[in-house]
């Protein structure tokens, strides 16, 4: 950061704060306007709802028309493509929709034109209850995750403000990566739910990163110590955004679940350069300023 950098930010860090608050609020909004809509604060797939999911071994059926045709009897019903990683060439297709296994595999087979067996597709059913009950303890573990998460962070920093501003990062990140995947309408399943949760980890390791530097390294200038943070911590960001992103191209078409992880993740860490480097940092700044460690 050149000097004229380091005096703009030293005049309106503090304004920055507004953005973060701002940002953290409309995403807060629209998460209660969503669940007051929708009873849940995502979408949810069968994995946690409860139904049916049909992998057929058809490397010729076009999913646009499998969907358009069995859409008006199964309005919840997706169809996703199996391709192989290397060639993109597809190998197959699933579908998902609440419906149970006797309602869906016959206007299934109707569309097709052959039957489902053993050999050529594969059927498995989710009660809802099961479904309901994992989907709770995965809130569950998330709630205990962070709830950990800030305990560590606490007794790493033993200071309330700089360990608030570790925590309201994190939370920052989650609950606005959450209103993003909203927005776009995707629908989670048991995967997104677990890219949530390790989620939380890539959240706090440059936050940390950035108040251990400012708080225990003497010797430097304030905006020194700000600035190696930031060159270190953007490195490791942009490094796992990039492997996220390559890993997201290859297997784009090849596994549902695996794409809906590291999307999640790009967004996640998309979000985590705004909270860490202008929530955060902002934080500590007025914090280091007003307690004058310099």
């Amino acid at each position: 950061m050149t000097e004229q950098g380091k005096t703009w930010h030293d005049k309106h860090y503090k304004k920055l704060l507004i953005l973060s608050a701002v940002a953290l609020l409309l995403s807060i909004i629209y998460l209660g306007y969503f669940i007051s809509v929708n009873g849940d604060i995502i979408y949810k797939d069968v994995s946690l709802t409860g139904g049916t999911t049909i992998t057929v071994f058809d490397e010729n059926t076009d999913i646009n028309e499998l969907e358009v045709a069995l859409s008006l009897e199964f309005p919840d019903l997706t169809a996703r493509s199996i391709s192989n990683i290397r060639t993109q060439q597809q190998q197959g297709f699933f579908v998902e929709t609440s419906a149970e296994p006797g309602e869906i595999k016959p206007a299934l087979e109707n569309f097709l034109g052959y039957e489902l067996d053993s050999e050529n597709s594969s059927t498995e059913f989710t009660g809802s209850t099961i479904s309901k009950g994992f989907y709770e303890q995965l809130k569950i573990a998330i709630m205990l995750a962070f709830i950990f998460m800030a305990l560590v962070v606490f007794i790493i920093f033993r200071t309330p403000v700089p360990s608030l501003a570790v925590i309201i990062s994190a939370f920052a990140d989650i609950a606005m990566t959450i209103a993003f995947v909203d927005i776009l309408g995707l629908t989670l399943s048991s995967g997104g739910i677990v890219a949530i949760l390790m989620l939380i980890g890539y959240s706090v390791d440059t936050d940390i990163l950035l108040t251990t530097r400012i708080l225990k390294k003497k010797g430097e200038s304030l905006n020194k110590r700000m600035v190696g943070a930031f060159k270190t911590g953007m490195t490791m960001t942009l490094t796992s955004i990039i492997a996220v992103t390559i890993a997201l191209v290859i297997i784009y078409s090849f596994s549902d679940v695996l794409r809906q992880i590291f999307t999640i993740l790009l967004i996640g860490l998309g979000f985590d350069l705004f909270n860490t480097w202008i929530t955060n940092a902002s934080i500590l700044k007025w914090y280091a300023e007003a307690k004058g460690i310099r």
